[in-house]
């Protein structure tokens, strides 16, 4: 599903070289459900980037289903991320001024899907979510936790095969945090990859497999 062969990213600032991997090497499954952990510039919101195709290396390979990104132009990698990979932030990122359906509908809006069906299908969504109700509420209508139910439903808007989370319950309350992991382990259940990037032990606990990096490396994948 992903393959990491000797990946680097090398940062200037000014005359100075910052590191932020140093030579990642790691494949994950179809269906796995990963976490990745480490301190504060570990590299592993770094490495979340690049896999996602917002970012590139500066050496070293990357592949999503046998497709070798790094080989790409930018065209090519937004459709790779349009069409493969749904993303959840720790800030949700969501666009203030569109209610919760415009927010969930735009990624199928930008791939030109016809109206009636992606409004549709955006009504599935939000109901996967428990938020069907909430669908004409603006963001700063919407709690931490119904904004992040959101984003995940916006995030699986075009069926992608691969989920890539920054730090999904990192702003949200213990409540409301464990209501999102639970829609997570759903989606697992489901067959989805996930590749999740966490602070914390007991989300890391949740998944199949946790890499921990240390210093753009990973320092172990058990």
């Amino acid at each position: 599903m992903v393959e990491l062969e000797n990946i680097t990213k090398v940062y200037i600032l000014g005359e100075i070289e910052v590191r932020a991997l140093n030579g990642v090497d790691f494949r994950v499954k179809s269906g796995e459900f990963i976490a990745i952990m480490g301190p504060s510039g570990s590299g592993k919101s770094t490495m979340l980037h690049i896999i996602g195709c917002l970012d590139r290396p500066t050496t070293g390979r990357v592949c999503i289903e046998e497709t070798d990104t790094s080989t790409l132009n930018d065209s090519q990698l937004a459709r790779i991320r349009g069409r493969k990979i749904g993303f959840v932030f720790q800030f949700f990122n969501l666009y203030p001024t569109l209610n919760a359906l415009e927010n969930v509908e735009l990624p199928m809006t930008i791939l030109g899907m016809e109206k009636e069906m992606r409004r549709e299908k955006t009504k599935v969504l939000l109901s996967s979510v428990g938020l069907r109700e909430r669908a004409g509420h603006f963001p700063s209508q919407l709690s931490g936790g119904e904004r992040q139910r959101v984003a995940i439903a916006r995030a699986l808007a075009n069926d992608p095969a691969l989920i890539l989370a920054d730090e999904p319950t990192g702003n949200l309350d213990s409540k409301s945090g464990k209501e999102i992991l639970g829609i997570f382990q759903k989606l697992h259940d489901q067959g989805r990859t996930i590749i999740m990037v966490t602070h914390e032990e007991y989300v890391s606990n949740m998944a199949e497999r946790t890499i921990k990096m240390r210093d753009g490396l990973v320092e172990d994948d058990s």
